[in-house]
């Protein structure tokens, strides 16, 4: 940033096209987080982009599954949510110029998104029940109907809260059963048995003794497991014999890729209360719903308080007798499974990884344009903004005349040229100023309004500025320079995260400064 107009700013490098996600996947913690980020990322290939996945544990099943949607999946040699994951991660994604990041397990807290926005990075955080002290991302996710703005107290101006299910993640399957028609029978007889993709609980085998207790006849079961579940030979053996001892049609299956499918074919459904209640939704399918972890109780209460499903109770205290009997009152009851399918539908239309997308990209919706004469009184409130003076070589205070005078030298100097940087909707949120000097290339300032700050506008204006300026002088013109006060460590961030390098100290008016360069093949 130029001598004369310095800007201390805390800010991001988006990008365009690329989306780095950080999730896990073991037995023990489920294969849910990972799962809901890869409907994000079809949605994101489907948009044009590409997605790259970061993952300090995956089991091999989760690992395949990803692959199989054409992302690559990075191991990462770190403990989860720590200091040196954070470091690992952004490491990576400046290596691989990608800008903006996803990340969704409770293991990643407030100094870890902290850690990634001061790299420069846009954050999107998918969180379940507000279980971080803080919250720095650009983008709060939490799909879940339990989800309110008062689970997120302490969070930065910029936040912007994506809450409940019209932001439900699913996956591409599903958007060709957006309206589907479902069929109520007067007795249901077709059950699909999920509980997640690993269950270390084994729930499962408790809902084939359930299945085992009905008494009704003719009943069908389909039971899904994840690739991780470790069960899958003893559930098939278990299958086998209560299919022979009730003479029904019980099938287990590991690792499916039809699942909507046969949430078509299923009257009713058991399932764990996890990103799979949002599937079951949009289907209309009548579900018994069992919270298998900590963070699903909120949602499976208020499911059931929305008679959008039934809660039947937790992992640990959950019994085999009710679930019996809550089954065979759900099969039974044609009342009930009509109005759990219609309420439940108007609960998910299946757009919400497309509205997530849609946010995402709205964080780079950045474009410069040439300033105009109106723009001087902006510019000149820009210039004497407080933060502004403190951080600028020059401190003194810019008085009007001095400003329409140097405003109107600027404009007709051809080796100059001012770009306003402007939001979506047309906001002016910064400018970016390049002065060429000949042979030694040009000098750059860059600001941010107030109102603006903390936004990750700082790298995208940089960013911007840089290719406009080399595209402009593509002939004669190759080093872009910038000085910045060794104190002021947000704008060092921002040059570093935009591919400037620093040439280490220099006097600028009398001050000592960080000379920054970025030649055009760095751009």
């Amino acid at each position: 940033m130029s001598p004369d107009r310095m800007q201390q700013e805390s800010s991001n490098m988006t990008g365009e096209a690329g989306l780095l996600i950080r999730a896990d996947a073991t037995a023990s913690m489920g294969t849910g987080h990972a799962m809901r980020c890869l409907s994000l990322a079809q949605a994101w290939q489907d948009a044009g982009g590409f997605c790259l996945f970061v993952m300090a544990d995956v089991t091999p099943a989760v690992r395949q599954r990803i692959g199989a949607e054409h992302c690559e999946v990075v191991a990462l040699q770190a403990s989860a949510g720590s200091a040196a994951d954070s470091d690992q991660l952004t490491g990576l994604a400046r290596e691989r110029n990608i800008h903006m990041v996803v990340v969704d397990g409770y293991q990643f807290g407030a100094d870890y998104q902290r850690s990634l926005k001061s790299a420069g990075l846009t954050v999107l955080y998918i969180d379940d029940y507000g279980h971080a002290d803080h919250y720095a991302s650009d983008l709060v996710l939490n799909q879940n109907a339990s989800a309110n703005e008062r689970l997120y107290p302490s969070r930065e101006t910029y936040t912007r809260l994506l809450l409940g299910p019209r932001y439900a993640l699913l996956r591409r399957e599903f958007n060709a059963w957006r309206n589907f028609a479902r069929d109520i029978p007067s007795t249901a007889r077709r059950v699909l048995i999920t509980l997640g993709g690993s269950d270390p609980e084994n729930l499962t085998t408790a809902a084939l003794d359930a299945l085992a207790s009905v008494k009704l006849e003719n009943l069908e079961a389909l039971v899904v497991v994840g690739g991780s579940n470790p069960h899958f030979e003893s559930l098939r053996h278990t299958g086998l014999k209560l299919a022979d001892r009730r003479n029904m049609k019980i099938d287990v299956r590991r690792d499916v890729t039809n699942i909507a499918e046969l949430m078509a074919w299923a009257d009713v459904a058991i399932s764990a209360a996890g990103s799979t209640c949002w599937e079951f939704c949009l289907l209309g399918l009548p579900a018994l719903l069992i919270d298998v972890a900590k963070n699903q109780t909120a949602v499976a209460r208020e499911l059931d308080r929305l008679q959008c499903a039934v809660h039947v109770g937790s992992a640990q205290d959950i019994s085999v007798e009710r679930l019996s009997r809550e089954l065979e009152q759900l099969l039974e009851s044609q009342e009930l499974r009509q109005a759990l399918s219609a309420r439940s539908r108007e609960l998910v239309d299946g757009e919400g990884a497309r509205r997530v997308v849609s946010a995402l990209r709205g964080q780079e919706g950045i474009h410069l344009r040439p300033a105009r004469e109106e723009d001087s009184r902006l510019l000149f409130e820009w210039a004497n903004d407080p933060e502004v003076r403190a951080s600028a070589f020059s401190s003194a205070s810019i008085s009007w005349e001095q400003h329409v005078q140097w405003f109107a030298a600027k404009m007709k100097d051809p080796d100059c040229r001012i770009l306003m940087a402007e939001d979506a909707c047309g906001k002016p949120i910064g400018q970016f100023r390049v002065q060429w000097r000949g042979p030694e290339g040009g000098e750059i300032d860059v600001s941010v309004s107030r109102g603006c700050r903390g936004r990750g506008y700082g790298s995208k204006i940089v960013h911007l500025g840089v290719e406009a300026a080399f595209e402009e002088r593509s002939t004669d013109a190759n080093a872009l320079h910038a000085y910045v006060k060794p104190e002021n460590d947000a704008s060092q961030r921002v040059f570093a995260s935009a591919g400037f390098r620093s040439l280490g100290e220099r006097n600028v008016n009398g001050h000592r400064a960080i000379h920054y360069v970025c030649g055009k093949e760095q751009s």
